[in-house]
């Protein structure tokens, strides 16, 4: 699990430290960073899986400095399955003060530690590797176990998902696409092939834990999806078919009516909200021990109770074993984190929160903390306060 993340001249953050955990919300304004966060992870597992970013076995002298890794590759690519970042103009901080600009990404995971920095090149969208260090920080070098070999972060070959903000949308035909839906087991960052991974793996079941929905009729995938989908639509059920002779799938929706099981719909007549949060459930139903998943605005469509039902099904994904990281708007989101927390889903410990601002010249953030109880230590301004402002107004 990745337990911190540390961004240099990257996009709004000249520089940041951003402690993660088993399920950690990303909030804020518009444009204050928080997307920039999740694009940093994808930015950096699209380089290692393009061949751009490797790791090397550290020497003995590095090894007796505290050094944690000895990076080796091309750079980051700034353009690619996951991020589409532009060139290293977009990339860099606007307020970088060195001699000559670098921007860097690392990540504390476990006893390890791992970082790395780019030449900046303003035209360039493969950013080169200069091999400096990222600057000191006040918490000092963290030094990996006594005599361990280098290791590629898990993050990087374990279980994985993004989805971005922009998903599907209710169609008719879904792509089946063996080597992305079935060989990596990647929905794709609009959950394009979520359908076929569902056809496929429709029958897998859900280990025992907090996943398992009681009101399934089993253990399937399938069944499991349906129970989840059914918070947010009572009685939904799903099917995912392959369509002979051609390389797509397709998807339609049953009901249960007051007689049985009405005749069966096809995505554009249920409305956007279930096919555009199918993505999100089946993402958190098929995540195993040490998956990442990253997730934008999985409250889009849904309606609030259907929200704090999404909160609660990241948590249920976080306490089996998955990493969670959600940038939300919803405060419906973040009270279904409350309620996870003092209903014993998950732990204080688990939840991390990070509220994101502008304050001229890049981000500033405040990270309120959660109890047992559900309650949060601080409301800096601008934090989900809308609505007691919106009262103030009314009943002035």
């Amino acid at each position: 699990m990745i337990d911190r993340l540390t961004l240099h001249n990257y996009k709004a953050f000249q520089h940041a430290e951003l402690k993660l955990g088993p399920l950690t919300l990303l909030t804020g304004l518009n444009s204050s960073g928080k997307s920039s966060v999740l694009q940093s992870l994808g930015l950096l597992r699209q380089s290692y899986e393009s061949g751009d970013l490797a790791l090397s076995a550290l020497t003995p002298e590095e090894r007796q400095a505290g050094r944690s890794t000895n990076v080796s590759g091309r750079g980051f690519l700034l353009n690619g399955e996951l991020v589409g970042l532009g060139t290293g103009e977009d990339v860099l901080h606007e307020d970088w003060n060195e001699d000559k600009p670098r921007i860097g990404i690392a990540v504390d995971e476990g006893p390890y530690y791992y970082g790395w920095t780019a030449a900046y090149e303003a035209e360039q969208n493969l950013l080169p590797l200069s091999g400096a260090d990222l600057p000191d920080t006040s918490e000092g070098v963290r030094e990996r176990p006594d005599g361990a070999a280098a290791v590629t972060p898990a993050f990087f070959t374990g279980p994985f998902q993004y989805l971005h903000a922009d998903r599907i949308s209710p169609a008719e035909f879904y792509p089946r696409d063996h080597q992305v839906a079935i060989g990596r087991s990647f929905l794709g960052v609009r959950g394009e092939h979520t359908v076929n991974f569902l056809r496929h793996h429709g029958k897998d079941t859900v280990p025992e834990g907090p996943l398992r929905h009681a009101k399934a009729v089993s253990d399937r995938l399938i069944d499991q999806t349906a129970a989840w989908m059914g918070d947010l639509c009572p009685g939904v059920d799903i099917q995912a078919d392959a369509i002979k002779g051609t390389d797509a799938v397709s998807l339609s929706y049953g009901f249960q009516g007051t007689l049985g099981a009405t005749k069966r719909r096809r995505p554009g007549n249920v409305g956007f909200g279930l096919t555009y949060v199918l993505p999100i459930v089946v993402a958190c139903l098929s995540a195993r021990q040490d998956a990442l998943i990253l997730l934008e605005n999985p409250e889009a469509h849904l309606h609030p109770q259907g929200q704090t039902q999404m909160a609660a099904l990241a948590a249920s994904a976080a306490a089996q074993g998955a990493q969670v990281i959600m940038e939300t708007h919803s405060d419906h989101v973040l009270n279904g984190v409350r309620l996870a927390v003092k209903q014993g889903r998950v732990t204080p410990a688990q939840v991390v929160l990070h509220y994101f601002r502008g304050n001229g010249t890049g981000a500033e953030i405040v990270s309120p903390r959660v109890n047992a109880d559900g309650r949060i230590d601080q409301w800096p301004a601008g934090f989900f306060d809308e609505l007691e402002n919106t009262l103030d107004q009314l009943i002035a």
